[in-house]
């Protein structure tokens, strides 16, 4: 019995570091992927106050 209470308290901090950095890692991904498409929203609504087309869905520029 001692053994498994003594496996279960050496694993514990591993698992708790774990969790916590697995929910803000998360958090900042999703506040990441939130913040790209509020950008992308106001800059299509500038895009069409000033009569532009659409940006390309493209992440790098055309060389032609």
């Amino acid at each position: 019995m001692d053994y498994w209470v003594a496996a279960f308290w050496t694993l514990l901090p591993t698992l708790l570091v774990s969790a916590i950095f697995f929910f803000v890692l998360r958090s900042v991904i999703r506040a990441d992927r939130t913040e790209r498409r509020v950008y992308a929203k106001i800059e299509a609504e500038e895009r069409a106050k000033r009569g532009l087309p659409p940006a390309s869905s493209g992440t790098a520029p055309a060389d032609h």
